[in-house]
C-alpha cells in the first residue's frame, strides 16, 4: 500500500513543521485525552453511578485489569514501529491509521447503554480498552516518537519538545481548566445526553487534525538510518536488556515513574478538590481560578523555559523545577481551604513544573541517542513502548487506587430531583446533607436540580492528598533522581559520532553497489 507523501521535505526543521504537525496536529487527540483525563472517572461515578457497584469493586479492579492489557498492546506496538520500514518512516504511518480509530472509540465510551449494571460494566470495559489500549496506543506511540525521530539537531529538537508540549497545556488546559467548569459542566451536570453529545463532538475533531500531524512532520533520523543501510534488530528481550542496565534510561524511566503516579493522582482529584474541598458541586469558578491562576506560569514560560535550558541545561533547570514544585504543593497540603493560598501555592508549583512539562521530551531523545552511540542501534520503539507503559498503566492503577478509597472513605456522588422537595426528601431518607441550601441550587435547562453533597471528613483526607499531597513526596525524589542525569555532559560528542558512523557506512553502502 503506497502511502501518501509528507508535506515537509526540507532537511532542516521548518516553521511550517512547527505550527502544523508539532501544535495545532496533534490537538484533536490531546484534547480529547485531556478532557479523559479529567471528567472519564466523573462520568463512570457521577452520570453512570458505578462507585456502588460490586461494593465498589468494579471501579477499582477494572481500570487495573484494564491497563495490563494496555501495557501489554505498547509492547506490541513498539515492536511493530521498529519493524515497520516505509519511505515515510517506522512510526508516521500509525498516526494515519490512528486519525480514524481515536474517534471511533472515543464516542464508544461514552455511548454506555441504559440496561442492567451488568451490561453498563461489559459495554465500559470493551469501550475503555478498544480506545486507551488499541486505538489511543498506536497514536500515542507514533505522536511521541516524532521528536526524536525528527532531528538530531539539539536546539531543533529541543523547539520541538517545546511546541509538541504547548498543545497540552495550554491548548487542552485552556478548555478543560477554564471553559469546562465554567460553562460546560455546570450546563451538561449529570445528563447522559449531553455528555455524549459534547464527547462526540470532541472525537470527530480529532480526526482532520491528527491527518495534519501525519502530513506535517518528517522522520529524518529514520531516513538517516535507512539511507545507511541499518537493518540489523536486537530481539525484544535483549534490547530490554540494554535498556535497563543503562544508567540513565533507569534514571528518566524513573523520573517519569515517579511523574506520571504523581500526576494522575492530582488529575483525577482536580475535579472532587474543587467541588468539595475548596468549593461547592460545579460552582462554575473554584476550578477555573485553581487551573487558571495556577497555570499562567505554563503560558510565560513558552517564551522562558528554552533560553534557560540552554543556558543552564536541561537536567539543571527541571531538577530546581522539581524543588519548586514540592514547595508550591507543600503550601496548598497545609491550608486546602484557603481559595487565596491555594492559588498561590498553585502558582509556585507551576513555575516549578515548566521544564519539565516543555523539555522532558528533548531529554528523553538525549538519553535515546546515547542508547545508540553505546550499541550502534536504534530502539526507538521498545524504548517508547516502556515510556508509554509507564505511563498507561500508572494511569489505570492510580485510577483504581482513587477510586478504592474514595468507596472506602465513603464517598457520596452527587444525585438529580426534578424539585426542590423530592431533594429534600432524598436528603432525609438517607441523612445527607446538601451543599446549598435546595433553594439556592440553580435548575438545568429542563429543570433539574443536581444536588452536590457535603462529605465526610475521611472522603475529603483522601481528595486532598491525592490532589496536592502526594506530589510534595514526589517531586522530592524526582530531584533526587535528576541530580545524578548528567546525559547532556557528552551528548553533542556522541551525536556528532553517531553522524560520522553513518556518512561511513553510506559510503560503504555507495561503494558496493557501484
Amino acid at each position: 500500500m503506497k502511502l501518501p507523501k509528507s508535506l515537509i521535505r526540507s532537511e532542516q526543521v521548518t516553521a511550517k513543521e512547527k505550527w502544523l504537525g508539532y501544535l495545532l496536529g496533534p490537538a484533536g487527540a490531546l484534547l480529547l485525552n485531556a478532557v479523559l483525563a479529567t471528567y472519564l472517572n466523573v462520568y463512570y461515578t457521577d452520570v453512570l453511578n458505578l462507585t456502588p457497584l460490586w461494593d465498589g469493586l468494579f471501579l477499582t479492579i477494572f481500570p487495573i485489569v484494564s491497563k495490563v492489557i494496555d501495557a501489554i498492546t505498547n509492547v506490541i506496538m513498539g515492536q511493530i514501529i521498529d519493524r515497520t520500514k516505509t519511505k515515510e518512516g517506522k512510526a508516521r504511518p500509525w498516526l494515519l491509521l490512528s486519525a480514524f480509530l481515536v474517534p471511533i472509540t472515543g464516542i464508544l465510551l461514552f455511548t454506555v447503554p441504559n440496561a442492567s449494571d451488568t451490561v453498563k460494566a461489559i459495554w465500559v470495559m470493551i469501550s475503555y480498552n478498544l480506545f486507551y489500549s488499541f486505538a489511543y496506543t498506536i497514536f500515542n506511540m507514533s505522536h511521541n516518537l516524532m521528536v526524536p525521530l525528527s532531528t538530531r539537531n539539539g536546539t531543533q529538537r529541543g523547539g520541538l519538545s517545546v511546541f509538541n508540549q504547548i498543545t497540552t497545556i495550554m491548548m487542552s488546559g485552556i478548555l478543560v481548566a477554564l471553559v469546562f467548569p465554567m460553562i460546560i459542566m455546570p450546563a451538561i451536570g449529570v445528563d447522559k445526553s449531553k455528555w455524549i453529545m459534547l464527547m462526540s463532538i470532541l472525537s470527530i475533531i480529532a480526526l482532520p487534525l491528527t491527518l495534519m500531524e501525519y502530513f506535517f512532520t518528517k522522520e529524518r533520523v529514520t531516513e538517516e538510518a535507512t539511507e545507511a543501510g541499518e537493518e540489523a534488530k536486537l530481539p525484544f528481550l535483549k534490547q530490554l536488556k540494554i535498556l535497563f542496565t543503562d544508567k540513565y534510561m533507569l534514571l528518566i524511566y524513573g523520573y517519569f515513574f515517579l511523574s506520571t503516579v504523581s500526576a494522575s493522582i492530582k488529575n483525577l482529584g482536580l475535579v472532587y478538590y474543587c467541588n468539595y474541598v475548596l468549593g461547592t458541586y460545579n460552582d462554575g469558578i473554584t476550578q477555573m481560578l485553581v487551573s487558571v491562576i495556577g497555570g499562567i506560569p505554563m503560558g510565560i514560560g513558552i517564551f522562558a523555559v528554552w533560553p534557560l535550558a540552554k543556558k543552564f541545561g536541561k537536567r539543571n533547570v527541571t531538577m530546581i523545577g522539581m524543588l519548586l514544585m514540592a514547595t508550591g504543593s507543600l503550601i496548598c497540603w497545609l491550608f486546602p481551604t484557603n481559595l487565596v493560598i491555594v492559588l498561590i501555592g498553585q502558582f509556585i508549583k507551576n513555575i516549578g513544573g515548566l521544564p519539565g512539562a516543555y523539555v522532558f521530551m528533548a531529554l528523553f531523545a538525549d538519553c535515546l541517542d546515547h542508547m545508540e552511540w553505546k550499541t550502534d542501534l536504534r530502539m526507538d520503539g521498545t524504548a517508547m513502548s516502556i515510556y508509554n507503559i509507564i505511563a498507561v498503566a500508572m494511569v489505570g492503577i492510580m485510577t483504581g487506587v482513587f477510586n478504592w478509597l474514595l468507596a472506602k472513605a465513603g464517598y457520596l456522588a452527587p444525585f438529580t430531583a426534578n424539585s426542590t422537595a423530592e431533594a429534600a426528601s432524598i436528603l432525609s431518607a438517607n441523612g445527607w446533607t446538601s451543599q446549598l441550601a435546595l433553594d439556592a441550587l440553580k435548575p438545568a435547562a429542563d429543570g433539574v436540580l443536581t444536588v452536590g453533597l457535603v462529605q465526610p471528613a475521611s472522603v475529603n483526607g483522601v481528595i486532598t492528598f491525592a490532589f496536592v499531597g502526594l506530589e510534595v513526596f514526589a517531586c522530592l525524589i524526582m530531584a533526587a533522581l535528576l541530580f545524578f542525569l548528567n546525559v547532556e555532559k557528552k551528548i553533542d560528542k556522541e551525536q556528532a559520532e553517531i553522524k560520522a558512523r553513518h556518512e561511513a557506512k553510506a559510503a560503504e553502502s555507495a561503494e558496493d553497489v557501484e
